[in-house]
């Protein structure tokens, strides 16, 4: 049986160890606390830091596979670890490039893949020389996630807003439409891709508030998505699961905003939309199995559940009851026993061949469902 581990234990890699049960493989977890979401669900839980060379290379060379839950990780012991032989996907040099967004988003330029125009800061002070770049968005080159290290620039005014060491300074472009598609590349090269998503921003939080599938897009704009999704993965030559997170404008113009280089928020409703998931494929990838099939089961809305406004403590999920009681909705919360803003706690997939529905279930969701605390 292959040993195989997963660099951090967040809600990603507790769903990528529900998925793992049904394969023949034994799950290794390392997170700086036992207190993650994957903790409890991984006999083989070692405490470290996976920024740290000792932490990650220690914890990896006894594996056979490591693969990892989010791209902050010490890329320099995973080189080491593939050099001596262990499988580590994503591979490590699509992560260098993923893993700083001034590098990504040269990767793009360099491959003539549509983004949108950037300059490249490296303090707040330099954005008085790009005033003319402005409205932009500036983006932390490293560190940031899920919306963290995004200050949205307008005008001169919002200077005070950005970033003093390296960043992005992209044009802010007038955005019609987000969509994400998550692409499989096995590991002989195969790939397949799941149908794109409609993503709806909670524009307060900058987080994902709730998603349909299959995206409401015209055939141009679908084969333009695809095509330029399946461009920017093959570019990056590694195995892994790709999710590719796009926008359209006025003038069905497609951009790619980013990459993320593992499991997604975007693919969740695939655990139960479609026939093979996000994280069944992505052990079918690691273990060297064929890859699975994409196609939905049925169309499928997935709502975040976020810790409520002015709630931090013990978590309570009130009106989970009501939302048990809807036909089709099934439930994951991520147990995390502790809520504050804005975290992310679980999700809710919705699933109606009728679209409308769909939307209205959504809107439910979001009224009935409220994460409070006891304090």
């Amino acid at each position: 049986m292959k040993k195989a581990g997963i660099l951090g234990g967040g809600q990603l890699g507790r769903m990528l160890l529900q998925a793992a049960a049904n394969y023949p493989v034994e799950t290794f977890i390392m997170e700086k606390e036992d207190t993650v979401p994957a903790a409890n669900l991984c006999k083989n839980f070692i405490k470290g830091d996976i920024t740290k060379f000792e932490d990650v290379y220690a914890f990896g060379k006894n594996l056979d596979i490591v693969t990892i839950e989010i791209e902050n990780v010490n890329i320099d012991a995973l080189e080491k670890l593939a050099d001596e032989g262990v499988t580590i996907i994503p591979h490590p040099s699509a992560l260098r490039i993923i893993q700083n967004k001034i590098s990504q988003k040269q990767f793009y330029q360099e491959h003539q893949i549509p983004t949108s125009p950037f300059v490249i800061t490296q303090s707040s002070s330099e954005l008085k020389n790009h005033s003319e770049f402005l409205p932009a968005v500036h983006k932390l080159g490293t560190g940031g996630y899920d919306g963290k290290g995004v200050q949205i620039i307008n005008n001169e005014h919002d200077f005070s807003k950005a970033f003093n060491e390296p960043a992005v300074l992209e044009k802010k472009i007038s955005i019609k439409q987000e969509i994400s598609i998550i692409i499989a590349v096995a590991q002989n090269g195969q790939t397949a891709v799941y149908p794109p998503v409609d993503m709806v921003f909670d524009n307060d939080l900058n987080l994902l508030n709730y998603q349909i599938c299959p995206a409401q897009i015209n055939e141009i704009i679908f084969y333009k998505a695809e095509a330029i999704a399946i461009s920017a993965v093959k570019h990056l030559k590694s195995a892994g699961l790709f999710a590719v997170e796009l926008f359209t404008d006025a003038e069905d113009n497609v951009w790619i905003n980013e990459i993320a280089p593992r499991v997604h928020n975007s693919g969740h409703h695939s655990i139960e939309g479609n026939y093979c998931s996000q994280f069944d494929m992505m052990w079918r990838i690691l273990l060297d199995y064929p890859l699975g099939n994409t196609d939905l089961i049925m169309p499928s809305a997935l709502v975040n559940i976020v810790g409520a406004d002015n709630y931090e403590g013990e978590a309570i999920y009130d009106g989970l009851e009501e939302v048990l009681t809807m036909n089709n909705a099934f439930v994951h919360i991520y147990g995390k026993s502790l809520t504050k803003p804005g975290r992310k706690m679980g999700h809710i997939t919705l699933l109606s061949k009728d679209m409308q529905e769909l939307l209205y279930k959504a809107n439910q969701v979001k009224h009935k469902l409220t994460v409070k605390s006891k304090s």
